[in-house]
């Protein structure tokens, strides 16, 4: 006696029409989404229009006039219709909008001076190319164009005799000689580019310090150099025109203390 199943005949085919069937759609789904990317025609694929990127735009954080509008429009959309705002607080509120506005506005216009401004210090300061300048250091180059520096000692009283010496990069001494400083106030020193020995240095910076008996005791004086000026770059509008000089590099406009002839 056999055990037969009279479902199985039944069953079988049932599962395999559903398989089929599951498959079929999956295909058809594939084949919509390749038909939805792709032409088939390489020509046409190369020529559409690429999608429409999702990434969002960047969102500016800084609140305008708009911006104030809206809250005063909202404010007003949510009061209380028993207690509306007091028309002076609501005057006093859009005063205050528009002095935000205002105060940006002026600190477009100010960037803008300052702009202009740093423009037509940079082109007057042009006009000092090529002549020499006395700035606050004591240190000066000497070079194929500067065979000399010369400079000014600042004494507070007159001063029989005023010590210069000179030194290099490193603090090496080079010379020692004496000036006189009787007429007190600013002195002008000069230093021929000649050793102890009366030979010429080498190109580099050199200082020039000084010293002399103030009120009986021996105290360093200060000192300030001419150097020439080769170009004059704009600069910002906090620095201003910086005028570049030869052998010792950029100072700014503002801290020129004279300007000489040659």
């Amino acid at each position: 006696m056999s055990l037969v199943n009279p479902y199985s005949s039944q069953s079988l085919p049932q599962m395999a029409s559903t398989s089929n069937s599951a498959t079929s759609s999956t295909s058809t789904v594939q084949t919509n989404t390749t038909s939805s990317t792709s032409t088939g025609n390489p020509f046409l694929d190369g020529i559409r229009l690429p999608e429409e990127s999702n990434i969002p735009e960047a969102n500016d954080q800084m609140l305008k006039q708009e911006d104030f509008f809206a809250l005063l429009s909202q404010q007003l959309s949510m009061q209380d219709p028993f207690k509306p705002v007091d028309n002076d607080q609501m005057i006093a509120q859009m005063a205050s909008f528009s002095t935000v506005d205002g105060i940006a506005n002026l600190n477009d216009e100010i960037l803008n001076l300052n702009s202009v401004m740093s423009s037509s210090q940079a082109l007057q300061a042009s006009s000092l190319v090529g002549r020499k300048v006395l700035i606050p250091s004591d240190t000066g180059a000497i070079g194929a164009g500067n065979p000399e520096i010369s400079g000014v000692v600042s004494t507070p009283e007159s001063i029989d005799t005023i010590t210069i010496r000179i030194e290099d990069e490193s603090g090496q001494l080079i010379k020692t000689y004496d000036i006189d400083g009787s007429a007190g106030g600013n002195v002008d020193v000069s230093w021929d580019g000649l050793d102890k020995n009366g030979e010429p240095v080498a190109e580099g910076n050199y200082a020039i310090k000084a010293s002399g008996k103030v009120d009986g005791q021996s105290q360093d004086l200060p000192v300030s150099t001419y150097a020439h000026v080769t170009s004059v770059s704009l600069g910002t509008a906090a620095t201003g025109a910086i005028l570049n000089l030869r052998g010792i590099g950029g100072i700014k406009l503002t801290d020129v203390l004279a300007v000489s002839e040659s």
